[in-house]
């Protein structure tokens, strides 16, 4: 029986890195991370969705989404975070370690 890496699985199924479908797919993982951090910072202090959105100024259903990975920007990042009382800083590889908050 033959056993693949997690690395050689993407490769073969999604494409090597550096193409098309390889960046979108990465891109979209680092997305869901972003937005599943934010969902155990916002449980970590026993907040609803709601709750934070309050904090943030958008609807639960917005915080359903950014949790999810999706319509996520710096600014938005640093908003809940802000809103979180956490520090956060990302690694942007074309910029280098940046603060958000």
């Amino acid at each position: 029986m033959q056993f693949y890496t997690q690395e050689q699985m993407v490769d073969k199924h999604v494409g090597v890195k550096g193409t098309p479908a390889r960046n979108e797919y990465d891109e979209q993982v680092e997305l869901m991370l972003v937005g599943e951090a934010i969902r155990k910072a916002r449980q970590a202090q026993s907040l609803s969705q709601e709750q934070l959105g309050e904090l943030v100024g958008v609807q639960k259903a917005q915080i359903s989404r950014l949790e999810n990975g999706k319509n996520l920007t710096l600014a938005t990042i640093g908003r809940l975070f802000k809103a979180l009382n956490q520090s956060v800083a990302l690694d942007i590889p074309s910029i280098g370690r940046v603060a958000l908050c």
